[in-house]
């Protein structure tokens, strides 16, 4: 990968590090479904506690896939869709450069087949 490209591809690396953990992906679907949540009302439907929550919350702000504004004396927690919307472009155009890889050995192997009859 060039290091033009690099630049890129740096908050992408975090949104993957984050969407590896399956309690963090279950995180994101509870707040897609609710909006916003609390810790404590998140922890409440998954089997880890509110501090585990809590950290987990973390790592998908640190890679800018939730934000937690304060309201009253709790924190609220929403989906941030731009770095998810962003690593879905990435992918996007990863897939396509695969393809058009993929598409330049077919033709190279067929025009080798038919030089070879």
């Amino acid at each position: 990968m060039t290091d033009e490209r690099r630049g890129d591809v740096e908050p992408v690396d975090g949104v993957l590090v984050a969407l590896a953990d399956p309690t963090r992906r279950q995180l994101l679907d509870l707040l897609a479904e609710q909006g916003e949540a609390t810790a404590t009302t998140l922890a409440a439907r998954l089997p880890v506690s509110r501090q585990a929550v809590v950290k987990h919350l973390a790592v998908l702000d640190a890679a800018g896939l939730v934000s937690g504004g304060r309201v009253g004396r709790e924190v609220r927690y929403a989906v941030r869709p731009a770095a998810l919307d962003a690593t879905a472009r990435w992918m996007t155009a990863l897939a396509a450069d695969w393809d058009r890889r993929l598409a330049n050995i077919k033709r190279v192997a067929e025009e080798a087949e038919r030089d070879s009859r």
